[in-house]
């Protein structure tokens, strides 16, 4: 009987063991033209961390940020910078001096050469350079952790995608499984038909569901190719690449509420940018502060000025040297620009905190969600697998009843209505629960990659 290995794979799924869902077989005309190794989950994660065009978006943004993270960036380090300035000029030249003489000439070139090397630091302005560096490595930390979450979230949802062609070729496998009990149903209905025992509405009507249950495969076979479709998208392939997935969906009955709640709040990523947000804010607010404080600088450097001229009374001036000074910058009034930004400044940081809460409040309430759905689909998984051993047993009793006339091909698909509504339950469920646990170990950071 088709069902005598069917039935003893059908074992009640436990904590370390896949559920036993119905195996998937690809139809002739979707097989690839040759051979290849099937798709991993691992391959598919690695591809897809390696392709991705997001995180190569978040990385370049975290290399921005670290390039920027410095003390120069920060106004912390000295200004050196050399000048040089050289003028020459023709100009008419009618001097008239003291002693009487009077000077007329046209035509007169004079020349001005001006150089010097300076430098000039910063001593004291209110610590804005060390709130401002403090903010930088704030962001290149920000950037970091967005990357960590980004990376996380494309590991998700390449699982969830990988696990959804599972389930829709599990899906694909009932169909194939009823589709065999329907050609023995036409086989038997046949041979009762050869030897007088059944009428052309019994043959019209296995004919009628063998080819509706062929038409349904095909539809399934769309709704698996599209998947993969999905699937090659995340990992950056070509879309009309060919893999083969020969997998099963296996769920972690270990996960503890309190365990993931206690992650949630230390480790979840988001949270951590959000936190990492409002001291950027906070150090902002210091860097307007700042502002409202005297500036002390301090200067040296080496001055060089040569002029000359063809005519007049100077003909020639040259001094060069070394100089050294401070500065002193006070601001006193300028409209309170400066007390104004230090106020947004301070609003954009509670507004960063009010944030943060409800980033907190929103995950805490996906997180019990996924918990409830993860544990309701777990409690259905094992009355879902028991119904689909007794409807596999309810179709093989009708088969058999069918060869001895005690049944007619109505009972018989009745019987495999039944049966396909059990596996296309029990995919559903271990599906869903295998998408509630990716999502709670998103939520707490315990993916693995």
């Amino acid at each position: 009987m088709i069902f005598l290995g069917l039935m003893t794979c059908l074992a009640v799924a436990t904590a370390q063991q896949p559920y036993k869902l119905p195996p998937y077989k690809q139809p002739l005309y979707m097989k690839p033209p040759v051979k290849q190794d099937p798709l991993t989950l691992q391959q598919a994660v690695n591809i897809a961390l390696k392709n991705s065009l997001d995180l190569q978006l978040a990385q370049n943004d975290l290399e921005a940020n670290t390039l920027l993270n410095t003390y120069g960036y920060a106004g912390g380090l000295p200004l050196i910078q050399a000048t040089a300035n050289d003028n020459e000029q023709t100009t008419n030249l009618t001097q008239r001096l003291n002693s009487g003489e009077e000077i007329k000439r046209t035509g007169n070139v004079s020349n001005a050469l001006q150089t010097g090397l300076g430098a000039s630091i910063i001593l004291f302005n209110g610590r804005r350079v060390v709130a401002t560096k403090r903010r930088l490595e704030q962001l290149q930390q920000l950037s970091d952790t967005q990357l960590d979450s980004m990376i996380l979230r494309v590991v998700a949802n390449v699982e969830l995608k990988y696990y959804d062609v599972v389930r829709q070729q599990s899906l694909a496998g009932t169909l194939l499984q009823s589709i065999a009990v329907s050609q023995q149903k036409l086989d038997i209905v046949k041979a009762r038909k050869e030897v007088g025992m059944a009428n052309d509405a019994d043959l019209f009507q296995a004919m009628v569901d063998i080819n509706a249950q062929q038409q349904a495969l095909q539809t399934q076979d769309l709704v698996i190719q599209q998947s993969k479709t999905d699937l090659l998208t995340l990992l950056t392939l070509r879309p009309d690449s060919v893999i083969t997935i020969k997998d099963t969906v296996m769920v972690d009955k270990g996960i503890s509420l309190d365990t993931i709640l206690n992650r949630l709040y230390t480790e979840n990523p988001r949270l951590q940018a959000a936190d990492i947000q409002v001291r950027i804010n906070e150090l902002r607010e210091r860097e307007a502060a700042a502002l409202r404080y005297p500036s002390l600088s301090a200067n040296a450097g080496y001055n060089f000025n040569r002029t000359s001229s063809s005519a007049g009374n100077v003909t020639f001036n040259q001094n060069y040297g070394p100089y050294v000074g401070a500065g002193l910058t006070i601001p006193i009034f300028n409209g309170g620009i400066y007390k104004k930004q230090q106020q947004v400044a301070s609003i954009d940081t509670r507004n960063a905190k009010l944030l943060k809460e409800t980033y907190i409040r929103d995950y805490t309430a996906a997180t019990v969600k996924s918990w409830q759905a993860y544990n309701n689909n777990l409690e259905q998984l094992a009355t879902a697998q028991n119904t689909y051993e007794l409807s596999a047993k309810l179709v093989s009793l009708t088969i058999q009843q069918l060869q001895l006339g005690q049944a007619t091909v109505i009972d018989v698909k009745t019987a495999q209505q039944s049966f396909e509504v059990a596996g296309y339950q029990l995919t559903n469920l271990a599906y869903a629960a295998k998408a509630a646990e990716i999502e709670l170990k998103l939520l707490a950071n315990m993916l693995r990659y």
